[in-house]
């Protein structure tokens, strides 16, 4: 009778745990973090795209590990690759890109994590990314921007991001990022010589957000820094705004809130840049 009570608490244990296992991610994919793209896909066959992601790796000095956020690299690759396009990738120190450990954690992770996580060619690309001193961003139809938390120690700081955004705008190629990405277009100008971002519908990563998730050590924050910029700021919200999505085209500069909105906005700088429905 007690190895039989120990079976059933045993058994019991399991089926918890796995039912966590399976329903937690369940649960936050239904209150809106990685929602499945239901949008319009495009292709732009032949066509290239940059993305380009941070170089930092901690916190502050001594803090925790960081870096992109993986969903908000994997799903715009995964879907300009689909689209048919030639991906490449960047840093702003080139090499080794820092994935921000907590984006693969198994609650987080999105389908296209898992894609990348068996994807030996994309991880090369990341473990050896181009340094976007050597890259002329012209030679791209798209320049895509990843976020993550790494982001705001870099991205927004960068003269050569910011020269090189401005000569891919001129040149008339289509531009953005999402969460903290948009970050990286701080310092880039139009063909007046007036920022880039000023008198622009964007939207990025919110304060709301920030506060939530007690990221308020790093050095800049998307909404504060575009609307000190000049840009006309919008987003959406939610009782997390982890859960939250938007997407903004102006333009041809397109902006996405958070790690939601990865495929959404790959898909709209492809329409953007002329691509066909799929």
């Amino acid at each position: 009778m007690k190895r039989k009570t120990v079976i059933i608490a045993v058994a019991g244990i399991v089926v918890i745990v796995i039912g966590a296992r399976l329903g937690l991610p369940a649960l936050l994919n239904f209150l809106g973090l990685h929602p499945p793209y239901q949008g319009q896909r495009y292709m732009l066959p032949q066509a290239k795209a940059l993305i380009i992601c941070t170089s930092h790796d901690r916190l502050g000095e001594n803090g925790d590990l960081t870096g992109v956020f993986g969903s908000e690299l994997t799903a715009p690759y995964y879907e300009f690759s689909d689209g048919r396009m030639i991906v490449d990738v960047a840093s702003i120190k080139g090499g080794k890109i820092p994935i921000d450990p907590m984006s693969f954690k198994w609650f987080l992770k999105s389908a296209y994590d898992i894609r990348y996580l068996a994807d030996p060619e994309l991880q090369h690309k990341v473990e050896n990314s181009l340094l976007i001193d050597d890259v002329d961003f012209t030679n791209y139809d798209i320049v895509y921007l990843a976020g993550g938390r790494g982001a705001a120690y870099d991205l927004g700081f960068s003269a050569v991001l910011g020269r090189k955004i401005s000569e891919a705008y001129a040149a008339g190629k289509v531009v953005g990022g999402v969460c903290h990405g948009p970050l990286g277009l701080l310092l880039a100008r139009d063909e007046n010589g007036r920022p880039l971002v000023e008198g622009r519908r964007m939207t990025a990563v919110t304060d709301k957000q920030v506060q939530e998730l007690k990221i308020t050590i790093t050095p800049q924050h998307p909404e504060h820094e575009l609307r000190a910029a000049g840009a006309r700021f919008e987003c959406q919200t939610a009782f997390r705004d982890i859960f939250a999505n938007h997407s903004v085209v102006d333009d041809r500069i397109v902006t996405g809130q958070n790690q939601n909105a990865g495929a959404e906005v790959a898909n709209k700088m492809m329409m953007t840049a002329g691509g066909i429905r799929r």
